[in-house]
């Protein structure tokens, strides 16, 4: 097979139930570019709602009405501008200020105003702003220099609570006085504490949040919006994800994190009482409520399930399909779960990972490890176009979550912090000395692929441990940290710095680690792939490398997307993508 038919296999994200309940509003990319659906769910018919040449980043109802609003950006950019979508597809702007980021805060009980956060008084903050949604006036209601972004409406609709973004691990919550512009902190901590899926009881009086403050996991807790006092309601030895919960507020819903693999969970907040309900393997990337509060609707996105929507009947205690736009039979067959395994790195340290094996295939194999981003962030058994096309195509594919990946609590999560950076790159090699002596891989076919944190970590390997790598690919890497910090967006550039180090303290140590600083090195021809519009890693990453190598005469092929940005979401831009990928792998690792 082809790439296409995986490439082609679509999705159902971010579902939304109808005021009536009738219907559940999600965003998918039939149309090769994610925008809004609906399913009738007595018809159970899917329609498209917005017909857009960008990507829609989310949909939502405005409260009390079926007022819909939705997000989009331009060129993949991330610059998120805010949309009325009425019934006849037609779309009223409400920020429409397109050199600037807008992160939505919701809508107000009386579905009068919503709020939302932007960096267009000064590209390295965000402030807080209300807007009126008959007049679409709006106003500044919280300007502080810093990373604030409203999370929820109080109930009486005199107040926000609103997030502090101090580092990607570490927030604050606060309760922020419309009238005064006054903000009551509720999260004062020591150390760390990670604040997410916030959601307001019945009167305002507590707040429900996922938190790790002052533990190793993320648990769920009950804080009082009057004494900040923290109530503990849940923990594991895991992380809790995905928190919903009901208009009533009498029962929430969330998913375990369980070494890579969600574990459903509805909590009756009166008792405590916890029901497990069934769903395929897999990952759960959202929860919603129905109105009535007798359904849920949630993702799931599996190795051998693609992604689409599913439904918990609370009532029946049943589990069912509600969309199947991922369904493909050709690509179904073709599937394959991976092997949860576990290597011993260079210090004893244990590294989980997944691994997929070709069907019907026998040894040595070769094989393409892929190194996720971040890195804050962990590689799930989800669906994966291009690396199940790999396996298809006879390959060996294993994802790592080395040492600073997400998912195995506080601690783990910082063992890769600045100056131990080049501990996990070391990670990977204790990787190829399993893949070689229990894997059945080839030694002379190992191959390495990554994305963002990722593409750097490609980079590093080839620089720092060349003699490995029969071929490698880097798609939106960072080739050097220094220059990454120099050009990144200025507001990214802080937040960044907690994990990667400062321009002011660690210039040193990136001129030691840089892979700009040793293509000499580099011996596995390379492929890299970048988008032209990229906030995060600019192209400028891709650039320099590829040129020196060029310079050097070294086996070197540079793909740039002009349409795309850190992400690759359309279709035809897929294709390219991943395609070359393949050809470039048969070519040199057949060669190997």
């Amino acid at each position: 097979m082809r790439i296409e038919p995986f490439l082609f296999v679509k999705s159902a994200t971010h579902p939304v139930y109808h005021p009536t309940a009738d219907r559940v509003t999600y965003l998918s990319n039939m149309t090769g570019i994610p925008q809004v659906w609906e399913y009738d769910r007595e018809k159970e018919l899917n329609y498209q709602l917005s017909f857009t040449s960008e990507r829609i980043m989310f949909v939502g109802y405005i409260s009390g009405s079926s007022q819909k609003i939705i997000g989009m950006d331009e060129g993949v950019n991330e610059r998120q501008q805010l949309y009325l979508l009425h019934s006849d597809s037609t779309l009223t702007p409400l920020t429409d200020q397109p050199d600037f980021i807008h992160k939505y805060g919701g809508a107000s009980a009386d579905g009068k105003r919503i709020a939302w956060a932007s960096n267009r008084r000064n590209p390295r903050f965000f402030d807080i702003y209300v807007q009126d949604l008959e007049s679409l006036e709006f106003r500044c209601v919280y300007e502080v220099d810093g990373s604030y972004a409203p999370i929820a409406w109080h109930p009486q609709q005199e107040a926000l609570l609103i997030e502090k973004t101090n580092t990607n691990l570490d927030q604050d919550l606060g309760l922020l006085d419309l009238q005064s512009g006054e903000v009551k902190w509720l999260t004062s901590h020591n150390g760390e504490a990670g604040f997410y899926h916030a959601h307001f009881s019945q009167s305002g009086d507590s707040i429900f949040v996922l938190t790790n403050m002052d533990h190793e996991y993320v648990g769920l807790a009950e804080i009082s919006t009057t004494t900040g006092q923290l109530t503990w309601l849940d923990q594991e030895f895991w992380d809790l994800e995905k928190l919903a919960i009901n208009k009533a507020k009498t029962h929430v819903a969330y998913s375990i994190n369980e070494g890579g693999y969600s574990k459903a969970v509805l909590y009756r907040l009166e008792d405590g009482t916890k029901t497990h309900w069934e769903h395929p393997q897999g990952v759960i990337e959202k929860i919603s409520f129905s109105p009535d509060g007798k359904k849920l609707a949630f993702v799931l996105n599996g190795a051998t399930h693609p992604t689409d929507l599913w439904e918990y009947d609370l009532v029946k205690n049943e589990t069912k399909r509600l969309t199947y736009v991922s369904c493909s039979p050709s690509v179904q067959e073709e599937l394959v779960e991976p092997e949860l395994i576990e290597y011993i790195s260079f210090d004893g340290l244990k590294i989980p990972a997944f691994y997929y094996k070709p069907k019907n295939t026998t040894g040595p194999l070769p094989v393409l490890v892929f190194v996720h981003g971040g890195p804050e962030s962990q590689i799930r058994p989800t669906y994966n176009p291009f690396l199940q096309y790999f396996i298809h195509h006879g390959y060996a594919v294993c994802t790592p979550n080395v040492r600073g990946s997400s998912g195995y609590g506080k601690t783990s999560i910082h063992l890769d912090d600045k100056r131990k950076r080049m501990d996990s790159v070391q990670d990977l090699v204790s990787l190829v000395d399993w893949l070689k002596a229990e894997g059945d891989a080839d030694p002379k076919r190992i191959s390495i692929m990554g994305r963002s944190y990722g593409g750097f970590m490609v980079l590093a390997a080839i620089t720092h441990h060349p003699d490995l790598w029969a071929a490698a690919i880097d798609i939106v890497g960072i080739s050097s940290f220094k220059s990454f910090l120099q050009n990144t967006s200025v507001w990214r550039r802080k937040l960044r710095e907690a994990e990667y180090g400062s321009l002011e303290e660690d210039s040193d140590f990136f001129d030691q680690i840089d892979p700009i600083h040793y293509t000499d090195k580099i011996k596995a021809p390379l492929l890299v792939l970048h988008g032209a519009n990229d906030p995060r890693v600019p192209v400028e990453e891709a650039e320099q490398i590829v040129a020196d190598l060029k310079k050097r005469d070294h086996p070197v092929e540079y793909i740039c997307f002009e349409n795309e940005g850190h992400f690759f979401v359309r279709t035809e831009n897929n294709i390219t993508a991943y395609t070359e990928v393949a050809r470039f792998l048969d070519r040199w690792l057949t060669k190997s």
